[in-house]
């Protein structure tokens, strides 16, 4: 049965406060709620309104992804996807089961937006546009954290199959900021802002909606760092986007987070990668020649990963799971 909406989640968690409050939105709102286990999901998970689905379960619903994908990784989030997908969704929003949703959460998501349009910036700390602290989002490399952003010049008509709303209280900061600067932070009350052609900012997978054109976007790379991998592929969704004209609307929270336990020395471990690398990723992404063409979207996505793994930056494993994606995304009919 065909639908509009689908809400997904990974987590190893229990039915905790943030996920009851999101399965009671998805729930008012008539959205389909997957959330994807793992090797440490409670093997009596319930949920009303929720779709739980154990390994068990992941592998009986015909994905090969889903017998090819590692097990505790947070990649696993991408057969949620293609469940979603498969079953007909038009719209595919993505959060995290340390979120809980405001009522902007569950407001209507349109893909076309007024907004100022920011293009031909290079990095753009996207952040400070929602607020006067030196705050930066996980992901933006450390030299460019302090710099102010463009001004933002009058609103126009953008075309956003790409959405990232912020988190108040414990937003997506990297280790860098959490070990040294002050939490909780509440973004301001602003105007969304869209980020065109030559704008890189990385945004997360914790309050990120997702339009049908952009799906075979949402692949999360799988062979990389853990603190990377929604990064990276927001780097490579970015870049794409350019060649369809398609920017990516940042706006206000509609989400607070309650962090999960992390230990965040392990977490600036994983994020070294990102720190050192991700000036060049963002470089060799930009060389890669790609179509514009609707029916390329998959052969933009091999293209870009094949560069980062050709330049060392990405593990060479990850172009044959990439090429299970895309078969997978074909067969549930949602390739482009």
């Amino acid at each position: 049965m065909s639908f509009r909406t689908a809400l997904v989640v990974t987590s190893i968690a229990s039915p905790n406060d943030a996920l009851r409050r999101l399965a009671d939105a998805a729930r008012a709102h008539s959205w389909r709620f997957y959330l994807i286990g793992d090797e440490r999901s409670p093997s009596d998970f319930h949920l009303p309104g929720c779709e739980f689905y154990s390994l068990e379960r992941q592998r009986a619903a015909g994905l090969r992804f889903a017998e090819e994908c590692p097990v505790r990784h947070y990649a696993r989030k991408n057969i949620g996807y293609l469940l979603a997908l498969r079953e007909g969704a038009e719209i595919v929003i993505e959060t995290d089961d340390d979120n809980s949703p405001t009522p902007a959460f569950t407001g209507d998501r349109h893909r076309a937006s007024i907004a100022p349009q920011v293009l031909n910036a290079g990095w753009v700390n996207v952040y400070r546009y929602f607020s006067d602290l030196p705050i930066w989002p996980r992901g933006l490399p450390l030299d460019a954290a302090r710099l102010e952003p463009p001004a933002l010049g009058a609103s126009t008509p953008v075309d956003c199959p790409i959405q990232q709303g912020l988190a108040d209280d414990n937003p997506d900061v990297d280790a860098v900021y959490r070990l040294l600067m002050p939490l909780p932070v509440r973004f301001q009350e602003g105007a969304p802002v869209a980020l065109g052609a030559g704008a890189w900012c990385p945004f997360n997978s914790q309050n990120t909606t997702w339009f049908r054109d952009a799906f075979p976007l949402m692949y999360l790379p799988a062979w990389c760092s853990f603190r990377m991998t929604d990064i990276w592929r927001s780097l490579v969704a970015q870049r794409i986007a350019w060649e369809y004209g398609w920017s990516v609307l940042f706006h206000a929270a509609s989400v607070t987070q309650s962090r999960n336990e992390h230990d965040l020395m392990k977490d600036f471990e994983d994020e070294v990668p990102g720190y050192l690398q991700n000036r060049r990723i963002a470089s060799i992404l930009g060389r890669v020649k790609l179509s514009n063409c609707k029916e390329a979207l998959g052969d933009n996505l091999t293209l870009c990963y094949k560069a980062l793994s050709n330049e060392g930056m990405i593990d060479r494993r990850e172009l044959s799971l990439l090429s299970v994606w895309l078969e997978d995304l074909e067969n549930v009919g949602a390739s482009r």
